[in-house]
Parts: C-alpha cells; sequence; structure tokens
C-alpha cells in the first residue's frame, strides 16, 4: 500500500496506524512529483492492483471577488488535475496486464451548481465527466474505472458549514462502504444511497425552482 499527502504530520500519523504503508509526501497538482512517487512505488513494491483518488479541497468563492480567482483555480488543480496525476502513471501497465482498478472519489455536490460553491461544484462535475471520459477509454481493457460521489462526511472539510448536512456520515462508514464497490467493482455509486435519491432529484428540479430554493440559502464561508 501507498499513501500520498501534502500534509507531512497527517502521513505520520497514518505510519503509525499502517507501519507497512509506503510514505509520499508530494502534491497531486504537482504533475513531476506525481510521476516520481509512481516511480519509485513500482521500484520498491510493485505495480498496484488498486489506484484511488482522492484528494480533494473546498472553499467557499465568489466570482465578484478578484481574489477568489487563485482559490477557484487551486480547487480545480487539486480536484480535477490531481485525479489526472495520480492515475496516469499507472494507466499503460494496467492496460497491458489486462486488469486494474482506478477509483475516482468525486461528489454528490457536482450533479448541480451550488451558490458559494462555484468552484467545488465545478470541480467535482468535472471530475464525474472526466471519470466516465477514463471508462469509455478503459472498456474492454480490463480496467475497471470506478466513481465515486460521496455525500457530506465529517471532516475539517464540512465542520465549518453553516448550513443543514443531510445524511452526515463518519469517515470510517464512508470507507467502509466505498471499499465495498471497490470490491464489487460496481462503476458508478452515490453514498449513502438516500443521497442518490436527493441529488438525482435536485437535477430534475425546472431551474426555476431550483433558483428559488438555494438562491438565499447558506453557503459556505469564503
Amino acid at each position: 500500500m501507498g499513501l500520498i499527502a501534502r500534509r507531512r504530520e497527517l502521513l505520520k500519523d497514518l505510519s503509525q496506524e499502517i507501519p507497512n504503508a509506503a510514505i509520499y509526501v508530494a502534491d497531486v497538482r504537482d504533475s513531476d512529483a506525481m510521476q516520481a512517487v509512481a516511480h519509485d512505488f513500482v521500484l520498491h513494491h510493485g505495480q498496484p492492483d488498486i489506484v484511488i483518488a482522492n484528494a480533494g479541497i473546498s472553499r467557499g468563492v465568489l466570482t465578484e471577488y478578484a481574489e477568489d480567482s487563485e482559490v477557484f483555480a487551486d480547487i480545480l488543480a487539486t480536484n480535477v488535475n490531481g485525479m489526472l496525476h495520480i492515475f496516469q502513471p499507472f494507466i499503460s501497465h494496467m492496460r497491458s496486464v489486462g486488469s486494474g482498478r482506478l477509483v475516482g472519489i468525486a461528489s454528490v455536490a457536482g450533479y448541480r451548481g451550488l451558490p458559494g460553491g462555484g468552484a467545488y461544484s465545478a470541480s467535482k462535475a468535472a471530475a464525474i465527466a472526466y471519470l466516465e471520459s477514463l471508462r469509455v477509454e478503459m472498456h474492454g481493457s480490463g480496467v475497471s474505472v470506478i466513481t465515486v460521489c460521496p455525500g457530506y462526511i465529517i471532516t475539517p472539510m464540512t465542520t465549518g458549514n453553516p448550513f443543514y448536512m443531510p445524511f452526515l456520515m463518519s469517515a470510517e462508514d464512508m470507507a467502509d462502504k466505498i471499499i465495498r464497490v471497490v470490491d464489487r467493482r460496481k462503476l458508478y455509486a452515490v453514498i449513502p444511497w438516500q443521497m442518490a435519491i436527493v441529488a438525482r432529484a435536485l437535477r430534475l428540479l425546472p431551474n426555476f425552482i431550483y433558483d428559488r430554493l438555494f438562491a438565499n440559502a447558506p453557503r459556505k464561508p469564503r
């Protein structure tokens, strides 16, 4: 097993829980760094059977503020480009041996644009579309591309949200459900199932109703 994160202190804690894991401090936004990590992992541990792209950040943004453009770009670079950088070094080998699983963590936030959350919603919508494209590209190769769209999870990223979060789950419970999805090679999953119903219902709402419902809703802080 290999683990990648930007925060050294997080990896230090994980290394105590998972002593046999290979630990790498790297930024998924940096393509060269991810290539180096992949090369080192393969050299010392062999090719992985499963690659999970789980890096993600979220902050409230408003397009009218020029200073938010940098935040917007950073969110897209991490949540979308980072997924590409994680997968790319391993795809050729997986295709050549005819097996492997690429798992991308998207979000139900990608189903519709959330006011004040344009960067995060856009990044997750892009992730969903990218993973679908990759899944079709890998069709017939033996390589599975799995899209997981979680709902709300108790993490530092959500603790400051000033709004009700339905079907909120612990990170541990979410991880268990994601493992089951990956084990079953289910190509697309929204977790929990109740959030799948909510997300699909919101997608079907006419724009004028959606706008009225969410225009004055509480927003993620900038």
